[in-house]
């Protein structure tokens, strides 16, 4: 026994529903923009002070690459771009998780038929 063609139609027909999703996606980026406020160390600063006034706030872009993670610094206008594209990749991964989820639902229609 196989799937038949109206069964892969359906199929097919709720993936077309959402790759309009598809279209506002952009650049997609791995990591995450973390926005940080830090001491400097220095005797007197107001960083060290009792409460501390601490620097920043600065921004950081974290992702791995090799396994190991890598940071860099950001200005605040670099920032919101990439905390964009970052989202952006988010959005992909979610119309990802559809695909597939219909993926596991024609493997179980054909999983089904076979042990008719």
């Amino acid at each position: 026994m196989t799937i038949n063609d109206e069964d892969i139609q359906q199929l097919l027909n709720r993936i077309d529903d959402f790759k309009g999703e598809l279209k506002d996606i952009g650049i997609v980026l791995r990591g995450s923009v973390s926005k940080r406020y830090m001491p400097c160390g220095k005797k007197g600063c107001r960083c060290m002070a009792e409460p501390p006034q601490l620097h920043g706030p600065y921004y950081q872009w974290t992702r791995k690459v090799d396994g190991k993670t890598k940071t860099v610094r950001l200005k605040p206008d670099e920032a919101a771009v990439l905390s964009a594209w970052i989202e952006s990749r988010q959005r992909l991964e979610k119309v990802i998780a559809k695909w597939e989820a219909i993926g596991i639902e024609a493997v179980e229609l054909i999983r089904d038929l076979s042990q008719r």
